[in-house]
């Protein structure tokens, strides 16, 4: 389905003040226009609006049938006839060739260029004569090499452009002949050459191939393959089908047919070879045939003749390279990677434009409203003329690569009208006898002839559908020259005139047809998306009028999708995104004209706001589009008031306001706690302390906790990249710290706030630098262990608690606030706290070490080493700071190494520091394999401890003591004897003695 509007794409029009009658014409560069008449070619100079000027004119070596231009290389190549025979002639340097006195150089490829040129070469036009196997058909220039390709008669020959270096500061275009493409069944009719890409068209077929170098691949390459017996058997197939075609006594007419990828190859019935002929690239030596695309059509057979009613035609290969546009300004315009390419060929009534790279996929379908006779494809319009009429047709081009270009298309960052936008035709203009077209630029040329009779065909075939065995060119017929033709130039409207033409014909559609102003703006934003995707081409003042216009049509269409009754609603958002538009800017667009409940407003502008709201724009909205919102949600979308008036954009809401939309609000389907607690924030800020009581008496801790996972915007806010408090949050930390924690934990419980988040929030709101840590993140932390959390690694929340425990006892540092919970709290709540061991608390209790520095801290600290989840190795080298010389210290150490089975170790540092604790910790340590520490460890030391008397001589003879009644009753009598020191006294031992002989009698 095809749109049609009625625009001004076409500007003014000038005449091309040719001499003879143009029989063939083409554009080349910048700025120059070819006009052929018999063996003459005129050069004409197109300088943007100015008039058009002669450039010059040079003579050709036999008359033109065909030509074409390269920009790339800048040379013109001519299939000629002279004398019956046709030629292939590519003149070069050919502005240099002012009159026609000057002179020429005629050269061969392949010839020696080296050793003829001289320095009086220089300035003087070249005319490459290039030898053809066959009289050549149809050529094509590639655009982004300069390649050239020549159509014969079942056979595509490639030449390759080259530069033959003369000396330093001269080099000379040549060509190679290096590559002959072998197609059977087909006869090209029209050709089109891109970076490898080949498309090849008869009269109704075509065919897309691709040329890709396959270097690792070498051994199953073969420039002539053999053909498997599946598809060998179909060719024969087809062929013997066409075979019947050349019967003069019936016509067999071919079903149409469209094939992609292999199915081209296997079932198409044409096979490709290639014959190498100059390649000398490595690389090169493997090309491989890639088969794209085929199709045939069938052909009306109430013609037995095919005439031009069913004939294809205006057969291009358009390449888009890397743009040199980006929505953010970065210049891409020196980049010339080839981001898509696409086909267009057309029947006199419906044409067809795909998308080859990376997929091929039919974008459009174009139908004309009378017989088309050739079509032009541009990046932003395709131009088909009638016998009557010129007219413009909007593409996809520009749509398809910011899909393939730009990740973020059709996301909430980015948007692009699709590629399935129907197009639609934005002037027919008139003309009277319109027989060719060519484009450049932003000019159209235009041949017309006054009479209604047909000029020679462009390839004649009168039984072509019927006999295909005549394949010479034939010359068309001269006609003598005639009044009523005429050249002409049109310049196309400059597109941001256009543009603003599309925009303001918008608004006729905007109360009527909201599809046709979405469409309308959608074109214009294309238009201008096209215009920038060719940086290069663009000075600065225009792209910059560029850029304004392509935001400002962002703009346009955000409008539309917010404000329209559209599937598409959520498009509003990208595309307000793309338009640079801030929230209050968006806002201020929306009519309040009367502030009531009746108002409606569409779902586009609300997911805009929301979204915005949700992202933290950093933009603080003022008291008045604060209001302007809280209206909004109100009216559209009541559910999301709470989540909306919590959001750091509407710090400013007025909160009398806000309470008056919140106790309108139907909790069915909304939760009650969410609202009590949006209630409870508006009543502290207006510092109403017994509304905010009441509020927050009327549900549990529990519910409280999970209205605040509902919305953590209540508690923590983001700020220009910083984590805020609110003042919810400041206010809880005062009164109900509990709730404050319990309620963060269940945020990162749930996904609404990271690790590092949580920390900095209680560093924020407790009012510490990063150094210090506030005892309400410790119990955050301590509460963490305690819900044992899957995304918190233990060990590290293991290391930030002892980490803290260990620098408060090192720096005899109170807690700043009360811890939550005590020790023995979290040792009865948690099994990541450990049971301490019981000769911990003789130590601690012991007389032996006074330290006023105990806290609950060091029984925390006790109790995480005494843990079996704790990792002892991954803490001693903090242990440091805490002295053995206090109790702190002396416990950790000690409990560290018992961890680790350094018992021995452990039984030297007691005796020497709290000799109270031996036997307490050897009765509960020194069991099973550690068993004999007891008199080989134990007993000698206390021994000696005796001996050496001092003050503590009779504290040592008691631990002697209890150590010999245990060891005792755990030997008998000949092991204990072993046991005993040998110049111990032996009425000291008798009791013992005595105790084990007893023992052993009664056994």
């Amino acid at each position: 389905m095809v749109g049609v509007y009625n625009l001004h794409p076409f500007g003014s029009q000038q005449v091309v003040p040719c001499q003879r009658e143009p029989q063939q014409f083409c554009c080349g560069g910048c700025d120059a226009l070819f006009v052929a008449s018999g063996c003459k070619v005129e050069t004409f100079s197109v300088p943007g609006a100015e008039l058009c000027r002669q450039r010059g004119s040079f003579s050709t070596l036999g008359r033109v049938l065909r030509m074409a231009y390269s920009e790339v290389g800048d040379y013109l190549v001519a299939i000629e006839e002279k004398n019956r025979s046709i030629f292939l002639h590519a003149y070069v340097n050919w502005r240099s060739k002012r009159t026609e006195n000057s002179r020429v150089c005629i050269r061969m490829v392949g010839h020696n260029v080296e050793a003829s040129f001289c320095e009086s070469s220089r300035d003087q036009m070249s005319i490459i004569e290039m030898p053809m196997p066959e009289a050549p058909l149809c050529i094509s220039c590639c655009p982004v090499k300069g390649d050239l390709l020549v159509g014969c008669v079942n056979k595509l020959v490639l030449f390759t452009l080259k530069y033959l270096i003369i000396n330093e500061e001269l080099s000379v275009l040549d060509f190679e002949r290096s590559l002959i493409i072998h197609i059977d069944n087909i006869t090209p009719v029209e050709i089109s050459l891109c970076v490898g890409y080949v498309a090849v068209m008869s009269d109704l077929e075509v065919l897309i191939l691709k040329l890709e170098s396959d270097p690792i691949n070498e051994e199953r390459v073969n420039h002539h393959p053999q053909e498997t017996s599946n598809q060998s058997r179909q060719t024969e197939d087809v062929s013997n089908e066409r075979s019947q075609l050349e019967s003069e006594d019936f016509v067999i007419c071919l079903k149409p047919m469209e094939l992609l990828g292999e199915k081209c190859e296997q079932q198409s019935g044409i096979s490709v070879k290639l014959e190498s002929t100059g390649l000398s690239d490595e690389k090169l030596k493997y090309l491989r045939v890639q088969y794209l695309l085929y199709r045939r059509f069938a052909p009306d057979i109430s013609f037995y003749v095919l005439s031009d009613n069913i004939k294809l035609h205006s057969l291009q290969l358009l390449p888009i390279h890397q743009t040199g546009f980006h929505p953010d300004g970065k210049d891409l315009s020196q980049e010339k990677e080839l981001l898509s390419l696409f086909c267009f060929f057309s029947l006199p009534h419906v044409g067809y434009l795909y998308m080859v790279v990376k997929s091929v996929e039919l974008m459009s379908v174009y139908r004309y409203p009378e017989k088309s006779q050739q079509a032009v494809l541009t990046p932003q319009f395709l131009h088909v003329i009638t016998s009557q009429s010129l007219q413009c047709f909007t593409v996809r081009c520009s749509a398809a690569v910011a899909h393939e270009e730009d990740l973020y298309v059709d996301t909430t960052l980015k948007a692009c009208p699709p590629v399935s936008m129907d197009v639609c035709a934005l002037r027919i203009q008139l003309f009277i006898g319109l027989k060719a077209i060519c484009h450049f630029k932003n000019h159209i040329i235009l041949l017309t002839k006054a009479d209604s009779e047909a000029t020679a065909e462009r390839r004649e075939s009168p039984k072509r559908f019927i006999s295909r065995k005549d394949a010479s060119v034939r010359s068309r017929t001269s006609h003598p020259a005639e009044s009523g033709w005429n050249l002409y130039i049109v310049n196309t409207t400059a597109p941001v005139q256009l543009y603003k033409e599309m925009v303001d014909y918008s608004n006729s559609y905007k109360t009527v047809k909201t599809q046709s102003c979405i469409h309308l703006l959608s074109e214009a934003h294309l238009l201008v998306r096209a215009a920038l995707m060719d940086g290069s081409q663009l000075d600065p003042a225009e792209k910059a009028e560029l850029l304004e216009a392509f935001k400002e049509s962002c703009v346009h269409l955000g409008d539309c999708y917010s404000r329209l009754d559209t599937e598409q609603s959520h498009l509003a958002l990208p595309y307000y995104k793309m338009s640079g538009l801030s929230l209050a800017e968006v806002l201020a667009r929306v009519d309040l004209t009367r502030e009531n409940e009746s108002q409606k407003y569409e779902k586009g502008l609300i997911f805009y706001i929301n979204h915005s709201l949700y992202e933290n724009l950093d933009e603080e909205l003022s008291e008045e589009l604060t209001a302007k919102v809280a209206q909004i949600f109100h009216v559209a979308e009541p559910k999301q008031l709470p989540h909306v008036l919590s959001s750091p954009s509407l710090k400013n809401i007025d909160p009398l306001t806000a309470l008056r939309y919140l106790r309108k609000l139907d909790t069915c389907g909304l939760s009650p706690v969410l609202v009590t607690l949006t209630k409870a924030a508006m009543a502290l800020k207006m510092g109403d302390l017994d509304m905010y009581r009441n509020e927050m008496k009327s549900h549990s801790e529990m519910k409280l906790v999970n209205g605040f996972i509902l919305e953590p915007q209540l508690l923590i806010q983001r700020w220009k990249g910083q984590i805020v408090p609110t003042e919810f949050a400041i206010h809880l930390k005062e009164t109900q710290p509990e709730l404050l924690v319990a309620s963060v934990l269940g945020l990162q419980k749930n996904g609404k706030t990271g690790i590092e988040e949580a920390d900095f929030f209680f560093k924020v709101l407790c009012g510490k630098n990063e150094d210090t840590i506030p005892q309400l993140l410790v119990d955050f932390w301590e509460a963490q262990l305690v819900a044992c959390l899957p995304n918190v690694v233990l060990q590290e929340l293991f290391f930030k608690l002892t980490s803290q425990y260990i620098w408060r006892l090192s720096k005899k540092q109170c807690p700043d606030t009360i811890p939550l919970r005590t020790a023995e709290d979290l040792i009865n709540a948690c099994s990541h706290y450990g049971l301490i061991y019981p000769w911990v608390h003789v130590l601690i209790t012991s007389n032996s070490l006074a330290d006023e520095n105990y806290t609950e801290d060091l029984l925390k600290l006790q109790s995480l080493i005494c843990s079996p989840s704790f990792d002892v190795p991954s803490i001693i080298p903090f242990l440091e700071p805490l002295s053995e010389d206090t109790v702190a210290g002396l416990s950790a150490h000690v409990l560290c190494r018992t961890r680790l089975q350094e018992y021995e170790q452990c039984i030297d540092i007691l005796l020497k520091r709290c000799p109270e604790v031996v036997i307490a910790y050897a009765n509960q340590e020194l069991k099973e394999e550690h068993w004999i520490l007891w008199w080989k460890k134990l007993l000698p030391e206390l021994c000696q401890k005796v001996k050496c008397g001092g003050e503590k001589h009779q504290l040592y003879l008691s631990l002697l003591k209890e150590a010999l009644s245990v060891i005792a009753v755990g030997l008998d009598l000949r092991n204990f004897l072993n046991v005993l020191p040998e110049d111990g006294a032996a009425a000291f031992f008798l009791p013992y003695l005595l105790f084990c002989s007893q023992k052993k009698s009664l056994t």
